[in-house]
């Protein structure tokens, strides 16, 4: 069967890093590090490629950011900004082509018609998208755009010709194209699947095209191996839909709020936002994880369970028992961090088969909690979130600042932290 380009990828070169130099003409041409929190302590979750030139990467903490790179300038990160610039930029892509599905705060994706799978008619389109970026949205920001025979090789060909990069794989060209790739550099494949790969003796993209599909169902140990197999010689297969398993949020804190009494309200703002997003998710945890990092480089978790809930108030309580309960109530903290596990669907619930008198008696404030929260979702959602909280949260505002997940990008009008 004759394969054809049907996936382009837009992906936008040091996005964070950009949208700060783009604020502040001062900052472009210089090595830029972003940083969740003014702290030396902290790591860049973003760095300019003039910083990435000397070896300034993504986790790199801010203290080893400056020896690497004397001169960098650390900016603290501005989420709602780049929320607010990645909305235009999807505007600009859409002025070009219709983007199927957004992956990330930087990654997008389009479905080729079948008109437009030509590789000069793909180039011509891809010139018109960096384009539009650079007149609807700055010409200091920049995107790189691939093209492919399917949505994997679309994205790997947008890193290929990074920054400000346009390039096409096309079918015929597979797959010698990837050969000089290193194994890393290929979605999927991290450090644990490289020591697999390197076991079965396989050490590079070249020897990795080549093995054979059971080869690689060993290695991954499942389906993935053949997915694999198959979206490197260019064929389209389905999306994979998998089931979210956790929703949680942490924050490593500025230095004058590494007491348990400042720690505290940032911790139940954390577990706000997973509530949130539970509820928006239209799912029920059963779980509650609270993590703590101490100063003195200690880590401790603990898990309390409940029946299925989305209650912010009951989980709110369950956090104070496990707080209660944490050791050493006096150490300073360096990090805090919810996680809500066991999720479901409501319509798999099942009510607990050994309800007590106490508990048919909750169910009127079960309803009331509903309620409650279904209403203060709807008013922080329209007017912010500093409108009406509850007062856990006190003094936490400028303490657990806005933070972008990779598989969810907030709109606009609903997360000005």
């Amino acid at each position: 069967m004759e394969r054809s380009l049907t996936a382009l990828f837009v992906d936008c070169d040091s996005f964070f890093a950009s949208v700060e130099q783009h604020l502040d003409p001062s900052l472009r041409g210089r090595p830029v590090g972003v940083a969740p929190v003014m702290a030396e302590s902290s790591c860049c979750i973003a760095a300019s490629y003039e910083a990435k030139a000397c070896g300034v990467k993504t986790g790199t903490r801010i203290s080893d950011a400056r020896i690497l790179c004397p001169g960098i300038a650390i900016v603290e990160s501005k989420p709602p900004e780049y929320i607010r610039y990645h909305h235009r930029v999807i505007e600009a892509v859409e002025d070009c082509i219709h983007v199927e599905a957004v992956l990330s705060i930087d990654e997008m994706w389009a479905w080729l018609p079948y008109n437009l799978r030509e590789p000069s008619t793909v180039e011509n389109l891809g010139r018109k998208i960096k384009e539009s970026v650079t007149r609807n949205v700055s010409p200091v920001i920049k995107v790189s755009v691939g093209a492919g025979p399917n949505k994997f090789l679309a994205k790997m060909a947008s890193k290929m010709r990074k920054p400000d990069g346009l390039f096409i794989i096309e079918p015929r060209d597979l797959p010698e194209i990837l050969h000089p790739l290193a194994l890393r550099d290929l979605t999927g494949i991290a450090r644990s699947m490289e020591a697999r790969l390197h076991a079965a003796g396989i050490h590079t993209v070249e020897s990795l095209c080549a093995a054979s599909k059971p080869v690689l169902h060993r290695v991954w140990g499942g389906v993935m191996g053949d997915r694999l197999w198959h979206l490197l010689r260019g064929d389209e297969i389905p999306d994979l839909v998998s089931a979210r398993k956790s929703i949680g949020h942490s924050h490593v804190l500025p230095p004058d709020c590494r007491t348990p009494d400042r720690a505290w309200p940032v911790l139940c703002k954390l577990l706000h936002k997973a509530c949130e997003r539970l509820r928006s998710h239209g799912l029920l945890t059963g779980a509650l994880t609270m993590q703590l990092s101490f100063l003195q480089g200690v880590s401790w978790a603990s898990e309390a369970r409940i029946d299925e809930s989305d209650s912010t108030l009951e989980l709110i309580r369950l956090l104070d028992r496990l707080w209660r309960d944490r050791p050493e109530p006096n150490c300073r903290i360096l990090q805090v961090g919810v996680v809500l596990t066991r999720l479901c669907d409501p319509g798999n619930h099942t009510p607990s088969l050994f309800q007590t008198v106490s508990d048919t008696m909750a169910s009127p404030n079960q309803e009331k909690h509903k309620r409650l929260d279904t209403t203060l979702d709807k008013l922080r959602a329209r007017y912010g979130r500093h409108v009406v909280y509850y007062g856990s949260v006190q003094d936490s505002r400028d303490n657990a600042p806005m933070r972008i997940s990779f598989t969810h990008v907030p709109d606009i009008d609903v997360e000005q932290d």
